[in-house]
């Protein structure tokens, strides 16, 4: 049986809640962060690092909490969107995504705290974002949304070619960040026993 979440778990888990929130909306303070009229959100890169720092457990928690709280209502998804609404748009596969993100590469890191296994645990997080998202996106417009004209499955992943670059180049740094912390913060913290007990 699972313990119940500790205060400190509770405000890590509040903490990412908040970080995913800014990273969806970063444009919003970093207009320059638009690239050819595409924004680079940093909602990815948290929850590869919320799995990465906090553990499958944990990770999976915050990343839950932060999909059930902007479905209540909350401004806190891309272009401060939130509402029970969201679930028809074509991108909600990717807020459902990084629930399981988090749980997969909070499993991987957890086996073996080396750089490699972080690398790996996190491309494989990205991996699991792009599948689920792009899928999603592609039924959606087939299925309920306004497809536009002529969109086909390989349109969908064009789409996705555009972040790619830099989501792989963040997803490596989460990567290369959450193991310096593991090994400088979390080696002295209570959380690392968390982690491997979870």
């Amino acid at each position: 049986m699972k313990k119940r979440l500790s205060a400190f778990e509770i405000s890590l888990a509040g903490m990412f809640v908040a970080m995913m929130a800014v990273g969806a909306n970063i444009t919003a303070i970093a207009p320059f962060m638009i690239v050819g009229g595409v924004p680079i959100t940093l909602q990815t890169f948290f929850a590869i690092l919320a799995g990465a720092v906090l553990g499958s457990r944990l990770g999976t928690i915050s990343m839950a909490v932060y999909a059930f709280v902007g479905l209540a209502g909350a401004p806190i998804f891309a272009r401060f969107g939130g509402g029970i609404s969201t679930i028809v748009s074509p991108t909600f596969g990717f807020i459902v995504s990084f629930i399981i993100v988090a749980f997969v590469v909070g499993k991987i890191v957890e086996r073996k705290q080396t750089l490699s296994t972080y690398i790996i645990g996190s491309l494989a997080g990205l991996a699991i974002n792009y599948f689920f998202g792009t899928n999603w996106m592609y039924f959606a417009y087939k299925l309920w949304a306004a497809a536009p004209e002529g969109f086909t499955y390989g349109m969908a992943w064009l789409w996705m070619a555009a972040p790619l670059p830099k989501d792989i180049a963040l997803t490596i740094g989460a990567a290369v960040f959450a193991h310096r912390f593991d090994r400088s913060v979390l080696s002295r913290s209570q959380l690392r026993n968390h982690k491997r007990t979870a």
